[in-house]
């Protein structure tokens, strides 16, 4: 592939702005910008039945673009055909990134994308070093388009047993995307509860979402690993954290979602209808913000465990929030070192390298103030009285709301129509950083200008 310092793939309302600011925040503006678009065009009376209030426009459509879910009004009810594929959308462009559209665009007309442009992408998928970035960004676009084409078509297909033809192809299609790019607006007004025992349908979706969520990384890397199943090539250090931690949170989610839900939530449904709602309830957490079980009736131990699922999210490279499972297992393998009082992280026989360690601690710490603070502004703005059927306080479900939009989930106690114009803008403040924090974050350390020496150290106690 040919690079030219010379071709330049940047949208052009970006182009004057990217040269005075760095590259990741190129793609923070990106984001904003999208978000800003998607918000003029759901105020337009051609987008929506009722009327609509810009700050419900701006959130619906921070929400799509941030691949989160949380709506405050009912996506199928409220918005027209129009809107809907205005949410559509910008949950595909939000979901791959504005820059991995323009790079496709640009590969396509001219072969090659300028250093300038190589920088934007490494920073949107938050990797370095990227080989043959145009089939990078090529591979990204195609697989996309071919893993949604084929659950779109899965999803139709069972569908046209409840709807006609022509609906049930838009819902496959609808549905199909929301779920790959890990978003988790639905066109039912009760997401999918309706279809919590239906094998196709969850299957199907988990299946998407879990691909949605692993990332590019992983995903090139499985394929390249069964292209050539006779090599020496084995996974990267990364496929292998990604993969381990992505398993381990669905079966230990799912066995704990069994456990504290199997009298309550799950209780009406055959064991097999239980499995299924408890593995989907267990992925979809993940970032992808669907539920097929109503979660204003699940126990405080279950809120509790989603929120924690939330709070790690899915993997590096992908359409996914949230800290991230490779962030999650480094942190746990600091944990494991220093408790048993080694100098060294260790991951599959591997060091891991101290910088590397201290983004973690950064990116972690950072998604936990984050959170308290939006927490505590809501419980101030939110008004007292709006407890659910089952009691649940206040504070629960604001937390709830702030572990879910900060993850760019979408899962909700119910509060998220409630919520105050104030509380709405928090929210929005969160989905927005949490899909574009842990870009602006991590890489933050990168472009600093390192210190020439090295300042005098002095004792200080902790723990």
């Amino acid at each position: 592939m040919n690079l030219s310092y010379g071709t330049d793939f940047r949208l052009p309302v970006l182009q004057k702005i990217s040269r005075r600011v760095h590259p990741v925040q190129v793609v923070a503006l990106s984001f904003a910008l999208l978000t800003l678009i998607g918000a003029v065009l759901l105020s337009l009376p051609i987008s929506h039945r009722q009327p609509t209030r810009f700050i419900d426009a701006l959130f619906t459509s921070t929400s799509a673009a941030c691949v989160t879910g949380l709506t405050v009004v009912d996506t199928c009810t409220h918005f027209t055909l129009f809107g809907q594929l205005v949410i559509l959308t910008l949950i595909q462009t939000g979901g791959l990134g504005i820059m991995t559209f323009s790079a496709f665009f640009a590969h396509l007309v001219a072969g090659r994308v300028s250093i300038r442009g190589r920088d934007m992408i490494e920073s949107t998928f938050g990797g370095s070093n990227i080989s043959k970035l145009g089939n990078f960004v090529l591979g990204i676009v195609l697989s996309t388009l071919v893993i949604e084409a084929i659950g779109a078509l899965i999803l139709s297909f069972r569908f046209m047993l409840d709807y006609p033809v022509n609906r049930s192809l838009y819902l496959g299609l609808f549905h199909s995307i929301a779920a790959f790019c890990n978003a988790g607006f639905s066109l039912f007004p009760n997401s999918l509860e309706s279809y919590v025992a239906d094998a196709t349908v969850t299957t199907t979706i988990m299946i998407l979402i879990i691909l949605g969520g692993i990332g590019f990384w992983v995903l090139f890397d499985l394929f390249n690993l069964m292209r050539k199943p006779n090599s020496h090539r084995s996974l990267t250090l990364h496929s292998k954290v990604a993969l381990l931690c992505s398993a381990t949170l669905i079966l230990v989610g799912a066995a704990g979602l069994l456990f504290f839900e199997w009298h309550n939530s799950l209780k009406e449904l055959p064991f097999g209808g239980k499995l299924l709602g408890a593995a989907f309830q267990s992925i979809t957490p993940r970032t992808a913000g669907f539920n097929t079980v109503k979660i204003s009736a699940m126990t405080n131990a279950s809120l509790l465990l989603i929120m924690l699922l939330m709070f790690i999210g899915a993997s590096p490279g992908s359409t996914g929030g949230g800290i991230k499972t490779t962030t999650f297992g480094v942190l746990l393998a600091m944990t494991v070192a220093r408790l048993r009082d080694k100098k060294q992280v260790q991951v599959f026989n591997r060091g891991v390298p101290e910088a590397i360690i201290s983004k973690a601690i950064g990116i972690a710490f950072f998604w936990l103030v984050a959170i308290a603070t939006v927490s505590m502004l809501l419980l101030i703005t939110e008004h007292p009285g709006g407890t659910h059927e089952l009691g649940h306080s206040l504070f629960l479900e604001v937390l709830f709301e702030a572990f879910s939009a900060i993850g760019t989930v979408g899962l909700s106690t119910g509060i998220t129509p409630l919520l105050s114009t104030s509380g709405k803008v928090f929210i929005i403040i969160l989905m927005y950083v949490g899909r574009v924090g842990p870009v602006t974050l991590a890489l933050a350390m990168a472009f600093q200008r390192p210190l020439n020496v090295r300042l005098a150290e002095e004792q200080l106690w902790v723990g």
